[in-house]
């Protein structure tokens, strides 16, 4: 009796089990952003939140390279964007 096949083309794989050292603290840095209240905070306290987590997230993860701690303020900084109003002439050109 012949063994029968394993349809392997339905398996999926979901990849590494644990996220890479970016992805943690990029998942670090928006829980900060949410729990300290960062989005629609001033300009200047923003600034100065952003280089004193930047700072600790550095030594924090320390594999990371001088340009995935860039990427990770940037996305950090959008993140921390207050969410855009519509104004009247969008409201206007939509109807």
């Amino acid at each position: 009796m012949a063994k029968p096949q394993k349809n392997t083309a339905t398996r999926r794989y979901a990849g590494s089990a644990e996220p890479s050292p970016f992805e943690q603290a990029r998942d670090e840095l928006f829980q900060h952003i949410m729990r300290c209240g960062v989005v629609g905070a001033e300009a200047g306290h923003v600034e100065e939140w952003f280089a004193e987590t930047i700072t600790y997230l550095t030594g924090r993860f320390p594999e990371l390279s001088e340009t995935q701690i860039g990427d990770l303020k940037t996305l950090g900084l959008r993140f921390a964007q207050p969410p855009k109003t519509r104004t009247e002439a969008d409201s206007a050109s939509a109807a």
